[in-house]
């Protein structure tokens, strides 16, 4: 997000000059958003697919670099660790039939990516988190050939003045520590955009923030890291930590995390990037040398501090199409298959949109904080998750079984695809892949479980991890969903 990074060490100056720019950016998004017209546009939607490159072994695979040079494609890219890749979809129009053209474009950049692999002798694996990824093996950073990466890692080891600790309970416990960046490597979602109108967007946003815990009840795909078997969604938990500057609780109280859900629900769009420009120091400070991009505001330095917080729900600014602002969800893990993902994005967007015109009247009902313990409680428990919901009537909120919620919610995600021109012959199949996956209860999480406690009869933990992926690489690809894989 925003301007090239080509540096990893600033000046005093240059830090100054960044964040007087980040308030001229300020201004300006606050005259755009005045404007009138200014992000009125035809709804769009988008997906970046995060995956791990694995070896024969099953073990991390560092050629990343190779395989980018090798494509040569502007929608492919490299992410922070070696073994990390992205790819990005082009943006496609609500209405219609997107999920099949998303689906056509994923496939052929997957099909891609997999023969670039290969020729560096190197599979892809789509999944939240890399199983057989240790922190032995992360001693010596192993972060991709960039400029932003190291500079990013090096600028929040010196903030945090110590190695990171990652310290997760779940059904297992992990403590463990790494002096750099690279833990965040582990991690690989699937980031679904959605173009909203500002006049829209904090309902939109709201409804999103409301919307996290059913999504990762339901799509859990991490439950391994280190060798330690821990949430269903591990990558939640794993991503705060490998980044948190603050080392002690005092710490934490005064400043808050680069990773979380936000801290409140919004009235105006705004509010999301003054907030980050308020509470977070840069990490990259480049200075732009432009101010327009066909003649739109570029914004370059507040879209590049937007991109070093991760909130699990972003606002993102786009000067394409005279200006515009997206919601990007987060929270979403890469895989099991390519369907799954199609799956997980439909009921993301549909969710979303399906709540956003309750959000007015259902805030009084639901304090902020109960959206947080959602967040961490399906990260933790999946499916059996107990989660928080607005009640019609006082005492709100009311508690839902996890799986219950999310069947009783179909019907309003479907509604809301359909209202918005979406034909139902798209919508009915992906929302049926989610809704016999919470029947099932048959997770990317679960499988992977499953998998690993039966091979684990024969063989040490180590190796049942490299058999599970071996087992799970050819199924993922095959694309049929994860609640039809027979284990």
């Amino acid at each position: 997000m925003g301007i090239e990074v080509e540096r990893e060490e600033f000046t005093d100056e240059e830090r100054a000059q960044f964040s007087q720019r980040l308030q001229e950016n300020l201004k300006v998004l606050r005259e755009l958003l005045a404007s009138p017209g200014f992000g009125i546009g035809e709804t769009t939607i988008g997906v970046e697919v995060e995956m791990h490159l694995v070896d024969a072994a099953a073990q991390p695979a560092c050629v990343n670099k190779a395989v980018l040079e090798r494509l040569s494609d502007p929608r492919c890219t490299l992410e922070i660790d070696a073994f990390n890749f992205e790819i990005n979809s082009h943006p496609l129009r609500l209405r219609g039939r997107p999920f099949s053209r998303l689906d056509q474009e994923l496939s052929e950049l997957l099909d891609r990516v997999r023969t670039s692999a290969a020729q560096s002798d190197a599979r892809v694996l789509l999944a939240g988190t890399l199983p057989t990824l240790t922190s032995a093996g992360l001693r010596d950073p192993v972060l991709s050939d960039s400029a932003r990466y190291r500079a990013m890692s090096k600028t929040l080891r010196e903030k945090r003045g110590e190695p990171f600790v990652v310290h997760i309970e779940g059904r297992e416990v992990l403590r463990t520590e790494c002096d750099h960046l690279s833990f965040e490597g582990a991690n690989a979602s699937l980031q679904v955009h959605l173009r909203v109108p500002p006049r829209e967007f904090a309902d939109v946003y709201n409804a999103a923030q409301l919307a996290v815990g059913p999504l990762l009840a339901v799509t859990g795909n991490s439950p391994y890291f280190d060798g330690k078997c821990l949430w269903e969604e591990s990558r939640i938990a794993l991503f705060k930590q490998a980044t948190d500057t603050r080392i002690d609780e005092q710490e934490r109280m005064r400043a808050p995390a680069r990773v979380s859900l936000g801290h409140g629900f919004i009235h105006d769009p705004l509010f999301l990037f003054q907030e980050n420009v308020a509470l977070f120091e840069p990490l990259l400070p480049v200075v732009s040398a432009r101010d327009l991009i066909d003649g739109v505001p570029a914004l370059d330095e507040l879209r590049l501090h937007q991109g070093t917080v991760w909130n699990w729900n972003r606002a993102v600014y786009d000067h394409a199409s005279g200006g515009h602002l997206r919601l990007e969800h987060r929270v979403v893990a890469s895989g099991p298959t390519r369907v799954d993902m199609l799956a997980n994005a439909a009921f993301t967007l549909g969710l979303t949109l399906g709540l956003a015109p309750l959000m007015a009247s259902w805030l009084p009902a639901f304090p902020f904080e109960y959206a947080e313990r959602n967040l961490y409680r399906a990260a933790k428990h999946g499916l059996s998750a107990v989660l928080a919901w607005p009640a019609q009537s006082a005492p709100s909120p009311s508690m839902h079984r996890a799986r219950d919620l999310v069947l009783s919610l179909l019907p309003m995600a479907e509604a809301a695809l359909i209202q918005h021109r979406v034909e139902a012959s798209e919508v009915a199949p992906l929302l049926d892949i989610i809704r016999q996956r919470a029947l099932s209860g048959q997770t990317g999480a679960a499988a992977q479980r499953a998998m690993v406690e039966r091979y684990e009869r024969d063989m040490p933990r180590p190796r049942a991890l490299a058999c599970m992926l071996n087992e799970y690489l050819p199924l993922s690809q095959s694309d049929t969903p994860v609640h039809r894989w027979q284990l």
